[in-house]
């Protein structure tokens, strides 16, 4: 993926608004680039990230966050959990924990971060309706090539026109676009408590930390106990509430994460199938592979024999 695509957007008149958001490219190469010092400066800010290379880190960011890896592997810490981002993933952050990006030898990808006020005057341009917040919902979707050519598209305009009309029509696309992604919560979050739509979609956000923090670390030995202090309820309250919202208990959407991360481990690595369960948090193998071959339909070391068997004809 390059930044010199051809297919821009149209200009457009941008709405009127007392206090106009400024964004700022920053293309990063090797070193490391810490959060905005000035509060003042970067309550109106979108910063559009872009970073390639090793070592090259994006660290101590604060701030709602919007991560698409481009090519290649990108380390995603964010609090105590860490994950890996791949292309055709895009990974969103309300704020409530510091994230750290290190790209690989390989590595491009793009980072957009703006504080919650930020995002909001992007998207009640595009809502008929006002969303309460929060504005951004954490998970980490499945994006076709066309949103990365939003975000790809957005880059280059901050890139080049950052204080044209042509740039905030580019953003307000991509912002289209990440709503569009988003919108898949709308049933989950129509069955959370609460009497206004603002107060469920606060309960969704608990739980969805949840759910980031299970993906992050399903090679740890979690319990209720644990994910009841990420998402600040009793344990009692938690599991009634999460079993409501999403049909399934904490334990089923946590074998989920581990079964999703073995097959990645199965397809990406070299690590025995005994070790490849242990790495996803099975301690018994017997049961990683009755687990695995419920879920795809054939068994961890089919699905690498057929992976070696396609790369070999490739080769």
């Amino acid at each position: 993926m390059h930044l010199s695509m051809d297919d821009t957007p149209a200009p457009i008149d941008i709405w009127k608004r007392p206090r106009p958001v400024r964004i700022e490219f920053e293309k990063l190469v090797r070193g490391t680039i810490n959060q905005a010092a000035d509060r003042r400066h970067c309550e109106r800010t979108f910063r559009v990230l872009v970073g390639s290379g090793r070592d090259c880190v994006l660290h101590s960011i604060e701030l709602p966050i919007v991560v698409i890896p481009l090519r290649g592997r990108l380390k995603l810490t964010e609090g105590d959990g860490t994950r890996l981002l791949h292309r055709g993933q895009v990974f969103v952050g309300d704020g409530g924990q510091r994230v750290q990006l290190i790209g690989g030898s390989d590595s491009l990808w793009m980072a957009l971060a703006a504080p919650p006020g930020a995002w909001r005057q992007f998207v009640d341009v595009i809502c008929e309706q006002t969303v309460p917040a929060p504005v951004l919902l954490p998970a980490t979707h499945a994006a076709d090539r066309g949103f990365a050519r939003a975000a790809v598209r957005l880059a280059r305009e901050a890139r080049d026109h950052a204080t044209s009309g042509r740039c905030e029509g580019a953003m307000l696309g991509f912002v289209a676009l990440l709503l569009d992604l988003q919108s898949i919560f709308d049933a989950l979050i129509a069955r959370c408590p609460g009497r206004t739509l603002g107060q469920r979609r606060g309960v969704f956000l608990r739980l969805q930390r949840v759910c980031n923090y299970m993906e992050s670390s399903s090679d740890l030995d979690l319990g209720i106990a644990g994910f009841a202090r990420v998402a600040n309820y009793s344990p009692c309250h938690f599991l009634r509430t999460f079993n409501t919202v999403y049909g399934k208990t904490p334990h089923a959407v946590l074998i989920e994460q581990r079964l999703k991360r073995a097959l990645r481990l199965v397809n990406d690595t070299a690590l025995s199938i005994t070790e490849v369960a242990h790495a996803s948090g099975f301690e018994d193998r017997c049961a990683f592979a009755r687990s695995f071959k419920r879920r795809y339909g054939e068994t961890a070391s089919a699905v690498r024999e057929r992976r070696l068997a396609a790369a070999a004809v490739c080769d």
